[in-house]
């Protein structure tokens, strides 16, 4: 065959292209376990951010994981248990994602911190840029903030992207409730520019509204679906 044909030319892209995908196929196919491993430890390291325990190093993160996470719950709106999870759990609740949360299956960590319980739920909203998410963690009267951990695709460096980055931001939220009353029937924990509430409310990111309002559209809309768990004392 004639090195300069069109020909030639076709058959030799075709083959090269078939070898570049082989390879890229093959690569991706033999780092799928580690990455899978490496999304699985971020996922327990935010977990344990959420519930006050950081700085620590991944395998530490991973013995601490299954010492404090006791079981990972499945449960509906009504508060039934679809699933009960187990310690250390990475089968249950803890795969669950934002479509699993919209249809009714809810993810809920139950947790003990210094031989206290602790329930930590995950959340899923929206920022200015894109998605936002994290996990809030309750104390054993369902009513009280512990702690957050918030964490952001592609907000603003330096402003939305705080609610990531700003530990100290995020310790704001420690000990505020989620509830005005007992018997309120919605969530009043919120992020604002003015706070009126210091028992539920939190300054909101300097010169970033739009993703503090995301936070609190996203606190709102997720702990609404645990309600019956919550009001269940």
């Amino acid at each position: 065959m004639k090195t300069n044909s069109n020909s030639y030319t076709i058959i030799y892209s075709a083959i090269l292209v078939l070898i570049v995908a082989f390879l890229l196929a093959f690569v991706s196919k033999s780092l799928e376990r580690k990455q899978n491993a490496n999304i699985a430890l971020d996922k327990k390291k935010q977990i344990l951010y959420s519930l006050n325990i950081r700085n620590i190093t991944n395998e530490k993160a991973e013995a601490q994981y299954k010492k404090v996470v006791e079981a990972d719950e499945i449960i509906d709106e009504n508060n039934k248990v679809l699933s009960p999870g187990a310690v250390g759990g990475e089968n249950d609740g803890f795969t669950l994602n934002s479509a699993d949360q919209k249809s009714g299956k809810l993810a809920l960590f139950l947790c003990r911190v210094n031989g206290k319980r602790k329930y930590v739920i995950p959340l899923y909203g929206m920022g200015l840029w894109g998605p936002i998410s994290g996990y809030i963690s309750l104390n054993e009267d369902k009513a009280t903030v512990y702690g957050v951990y918030f964490n952001h695709e592609s907000e603003t460096a330096g402003l939305g992207a705080e609610i990531k980055d700003n530990q100290s931001w995020q310790e704001k939220f420690q000990g505020k409730k989620i509830f005005k009353t007992e018997s309120a029937k919605s969530i009043s924990l919120s992020v604002n520019k003015k706070v009126e509430d210091a028992t539920t409310q939190v300054d909101a990111v300097t010169g970033a509204t739009l993703t503090s309002n995301g936070v609190t559209d996203m606190l709102h809309s997720c702990l609404e679906k645990y309600m019956v768990f919550l009001n269940d004392k």
